[in-house]
């Protein structure tokens, strides 16, 4: 495994936003994504990073730190902001660029159905890449969870193929011949793949940030020529919306090809929590990849943060900001809707 070194210092460009550095994350329903984002902003030294993501609930804000909160962009006093994904990639990536404070480094997390190519063309392909500089798209795999089926999955394919760099998480939790077939199976997928082993997302950020290793002329050809012949074709229309629109196409296309579905659940009922605790051992379907939310149970006064990824699941307990309810969200392929509400529906008080 090659240790990779650059400078994650001495990135700021002289015009202000302009070739700012960026680095996407990408990789499988509850791979790490979230926990690497979170080290990177534990860990980030004197670099300001501004992170987009899907939502803000799994990101570790430090209620401390935080300067301002409004719908979609949250701003801390280590100078890194959060902003929200909602309104579309091209349009959250110019609300960081035209902000007058310095950032230094943008840091992306796809969901965990996404094909990258959409995203890294949104970059190579649009006017963004007179802005920005695409540094590394960084692969987060659950080494615990990963077997020959990870493959079956499209989205879970392409992201190890448009991969930089693999980071193989969790590999605390596996032998060491299962970690040596993992990598073996990557590079099956992806000859010369660069290979970083990590546990809880923690890596050094010279190894990940201002690497440079993003083959952007690769892009510039076939798959490029094609992108940018769909956006000339809608040059009348607002350019920002066309190309948000034409990206979650992506997403939903891959979506449908893997078989998987997302099911939102909410109920103003608390659940019995034994019931809940047999749900998930007995009767949830195992092509549940992930699942999280808040829950309520009848015996605590706490709200209960659940995570769920694979067959591990954790819940962690802190006070209730507003009035209790239960919030529930299972992502999995080909997954019955009404067979999941009706189970939870019985673990209702």
């Amino acid at each position: 495994m090659n240790a990779i070194t650059a400078p994650t210092q001495n990135i700021i460009p002289d015009i202000p936003k302009r070739g700012m550095p960026v680095t996407i994350i990408t990789g499988f329903l509850g791979s790490g994504k979230t926990t690497l984002l979170n080290q990177i902003l534990k860990n980030k030294q004197d670099l300001k990073v501004a992170v987009l993501v899907n939502e803000f609930g799994d990101i570790n804000i430090d209620s401390q730190l935080l300067v301002s909160l409004d719908q979609d962009m949250v701003e801390l006093s280590n100078g890194c902001i959060c902003c929200t994904i909602n309104d579309g990639l091209v349009d959250a990536v110019y609300r960081v660029l035209e902000r007058e404070d310095r950032i230094d480094y943008m840091v992306i997390e796809t969901t965990g159905v996404a094909d990258p190519l959409p995203i890294i063309l949104t970059f190579l392909g649009t006017e963004l890449r007179d802005l920005t500089s695409l540094d590394s798209i960084l692969t987060v795999v659950d080494a615990e969870t990963f077997n020959r089926e990870h493959f079956e999955s499209e989205a879970a394919l392409k992201q190890i193929t448009y991969g930089d760099i693999i980071l193989l998480n969790k590999t605390d939790l596996i032998t060491p011949e299962k970690l040596q077939e993992v990598e073996s199976y990557i590079h099956d997928v992806k000859h010369g793949a660069r290979i970083l082993r990590t546990q809880y997302g923690e890596v050094a950020l010279p190894l990940i940030l201002g690497v440079g290793l993003t083959p952007t002329a690769e892009y510039t050809s076939h798959n490029l020529e094609n992108d940018e012949h769909e956006h000339h074709h809608h040059h009348e229309h607002d350019h920002h919306e066309h190309h948000h629109h034409h990206h979650h196409e992506h997403h939903s296309h891959h979506l449908e090809n893997d078989g998987f579905v997302s099911i939102s659940c909410q109920y103003d009922r608390p659940f019995d929590v034994h019931k809940f605790e047999n749900f998930l051992a007995e009767e949830m379907p195992q092509n549940v990849f992930r699942a999280k939310g808040i829950l309520w149970f009848s015996d605590s006064e706490l709200r209960h943060i659940f995570q769920l990824s694979g067959q591990r699941y954790n819940l962690h307990a802190d006070e209730w900001r507003n009035a209790p309810k239960n919030q529930l969200v299972f992502i999995g392929r080909k997954l019955d809707s009404h067979q999941i509400h009706s189970q939870l529906n019985k673990c209702l008080i």
